[in-house]
């Protein structure tokens, strides 16, 4: 039995952002896919394995295998690797593995602007991008494809870095927007639309002091306890939101160390993903509201993006065969 692999270059010559977060949107609104709380379980002195199942009812399933090591860039490896095992829903056959690193970097970033289609305001031109790793591209690409965007600023803490990230979008994307590096973002932050954190930093970068009415902060890097991208103060000044409530509030310091210190309550996040998905409540209210998303990955989210690049192979596969 062949059961297909697709790699990152299949999944990157195949996403069309706008058809990804439409499938999300009707994927988080479904009420029967079913996903635990994914397995998190940390290894060795800084690694970290990650199981993420997830199956919809009489429809598919799948599971993702991650591992997460941060020092892998001392020695010039990627810092994500797994796998994605996508399968047949009555049988549980195995039908197609995908890359599991491209697959997650594509699903949050698409699942980020999708939030952010509930949360940023609709005319938002300007985009910061605080990071330098794979993810950053997709983010740019995301939320390109979709809000109208006439800047783009990327930082990272090795300039040169955030630099040769540029070189790597499109020449249409910079035919259509002025994009640069910054090696100091605390003069532009209050002038961004969105901003977008995909860092593994464990003290924060975007401090509340610097916000402006009407800003979309997008936090995406804190996936643990002892990470943070904002202060306390920020997650004050703002309107939160997130991904899951079980995964934001255990997994990620942005959330569970301003709780642990009473800066914020539960009571404090407005709305899930879910939720607002599910149109049970409300996103961004007015257009002086600060808005923040903070995500650390749902699994409904890889089977979802899972199912449409498979969908994609298979319409390939077909037309080759006419």
């Amino acid at each position: 039995m062949h059961i297909p692999f697709l790699n990152e270059d299949f999944l990157q010559s195949n996403i069309n952002y706008p058809e990804l977060v439409e499938a999300l949107n009707h994927g988080f609104s479904a009420t029967d896919i079913h996903t635990p709380l994914r397995h998190h379980h940390d290894y060795g002195k800084n690694q970290t394995l990650l199981l993420m199942p997830s199956w919809q009812t009489e429809k598919d399933l799948g599971v993702k295998l991650v591992s997460v090591n941060p020092n892998n860039q001392d020695k010039g490896l990627p810092s994500i690797h797994g796998m994605y095992i996508y399968m047949d829903y009555e049988t549980g056959v195995p039908i197609c593995i995908l890359d599991a690193k491209a697959l997650t970097s594509i699903r949050t970033a698409a699942s980020s602007v999708l939030a952010a289609m509930y949360l940023a305001r609709k005319d938002s031109s300007s985009l910061l991008v605080l990071g330098t790793g794979s993810m950053v591209p997709k983010i740019v690409d995301a939320y390109a494809s979709l809000f109208p965007l006439q800047e783009i600023i990327i930082w990272g803490r090795n300039f040169t870095k955030a630099q040769s990230v540029i070189t790597s979008f499109s020449d249409q994307l910079k035919r259509q927007c002025r994009i640069h590096a910054k090696e100091n973002y605390d003069a532009i932050i209050s002038k961004a639309s969105i901003i977008s954190a995909a860092t593994l930093s464990k003290e924060p970068l975007i401090l509340g002091k610097q916000l402006v009415p009407g800003q979309h902060i997008d936090l995406i890097g804190s996936y643990k306890n002892d990470m943070r991208e904002a202060d306390d103060e920020l997650m004050r000044r703002s309107n939160i939101f997130v991904d899951s409530y079980e995964g934001a509030l255990s997994e990620s310091g942005d959330l569970s160390i301003p709780l642990s210190k009473k800066v914020i309550n539960q009571s404090d996040i407005k709305a899930s993903l879910f939720e607002l998905c599910r149109k049970i409540k409300s996103g961004r209210n007015n257009a002086d509201d600060i808005t923040v998303f903070k995500s650390v990955g749902h699994a409904l989210e890889d089977l979802v993006a899972a199912r449409y690049f498979y969908n994609i192979y298979l319409k390939k596969e077909q037309s080759e065969l006419v």
